[in-house]
């Protein structure tokens, strides 16, 4: 992964140093696509690729724009020497990646994450997918990128509650693996720090030694990814993808965990109200709004992705900030509980 500032035009002649050919269809959303137009970043369009436009939010990650973008390939010859660009937010590396992992079995795919949520979680890793009405990426292929670049100066670009969506993943690591990194972004992040860069190197760096460990979640280690995803994801379905930002309801998700460690894993009741203090710190929502059903809520729990074979849902819980365990079965009645708590503080 190449992080730093001035990288957007430079994709191409990155490619052909990782030994790609420049043929290359580029994936994007209309909210995206103004970057590919501004002046600053004109350099896109000198490799003369092809450039696909879809719609924008998770709506977009189905299997019908799949099959759209996949005729689209098919319908401007891409070979099998190509490459899939995604340039864009998590969505649209989620769905241009899984568009890479079908089309002729298997393409070079770039991953060029314009937002911080893409940059330090799901541009790396390999994951790729769609939706189905009955949950979040229930669709989807392991393809690993050969390339991603995150250019820093795309960031200026977003919108303040996008931002603060990427520290809900970034507050994340430093609680599940790395204490150091938990105290630096719990006093805040902006996009122009000094350090950003070195805080998404170390975000990088932890998710790719878990996923190097355990690749394709056979072994247990990359579940600790998902710390504050199984409540967050049952928020996500239940508000039908359209009343939270993925990072704003992770935050959510990791309040929940957050007490439910304390309740179960030992976890000091004063570190989860610093876990707190950080969302808080970055902007990210803590309360449910009023009008959320807690039974939808409930119910999309068991429809998520990562429930075990027997049905049931397994916690990645902390023990204390920067030490996590996952396979944690959890009473529902402390689940029901650990819901309840959001709609208050």
């Amino acid at each position: 992964m190449l992080i730093g500032r001035g990288l957007l035009n430079r994709i191409g002649e990155l490619m052909s140093q990782r030994g790609m050919k420049r043929t290359a269809a580029l994936i994007t959303d209309r909210n995206i696509e103004p970057i590919t137009k501004s002046k600053t970043w004109e350099g896109l369009y000198s490799n003369g690729w092809d450039f696909l436009t879809t719609d924008s939010g998770e709506q977009s990650k189905s299997p019908g724009e799949v099959a759209k973008l996949l005729s689209a390939l098919a319908k401007i010859r891409l070979p099998r020497s190509g490459t899939v660009i995604a340039l864009g937010g998590g969505v649209i590396g989620d769905l241009a990646g899984f568009v890479a992992a079908t089309y002729l079995r298997g393409i070079n795919f770039v991953q060029v994450p314009t937002t911080l949520l893409a940059m330090v979680d799901s541009s790396v890793g390999g994951k790729t997918g769609v939706n189905l009405p009955e949950g979040k990426n229930l669709v989807g292929a392991f393809h690993q990128p050969k390339l991603v670049v995150a250019d820093l100066d795309t960031l200026k670009t977003l919108p303040p509650c996008e931002f603060a969506a990427g520290m809900a993943e970034v507050i994340k690591y430093g609680a599940i693996r790395d204490k150091a990194l938990f105290d630096r972004v719990a006093k805040g992040v902006k996009y122009d720090d000094a350090d950003l860069d070195e805080i998404i190197e170390k975000c990088v760096s932890i998710k790719a030694r878990i996923v190097e460990n355990d690749e394709f979640e056979t072994k247990g280690e990359r579940a600790l990814l998902n710390f504050g995803h199984t409540i967050g994801h049952a928020i996500e379905k239940a508000t039908g993808y359209n009343t939270y930002l993925h990072g704003e309801a992770i935050s959510l998700g990791m309040r929940a965990a957050a007490w439910l460690s304390v309740w179960q894993a030992g976890l000091s009741e004063a570190e989860a109200r610093r876990i707190e203090s950080a969302l808080a710190a970055s902007q990210l929502p803590l309360t449910l709004k009023s009008d959320v059903n807690r039974t939808t809520i409930l119910a999309a729990l068991g429809n998520d992705k990562k429930v075990a074979a027997d049905g049931k849902n397994r916690w990645v819980l902390l023990k204390r900030i920067g030490e996590a365990s996952s396979g944690h079965e959890l009473p529902e009645e402390l689940v029901e509980k650990a819901v309840d708590l959001l709609y208050s503080i």
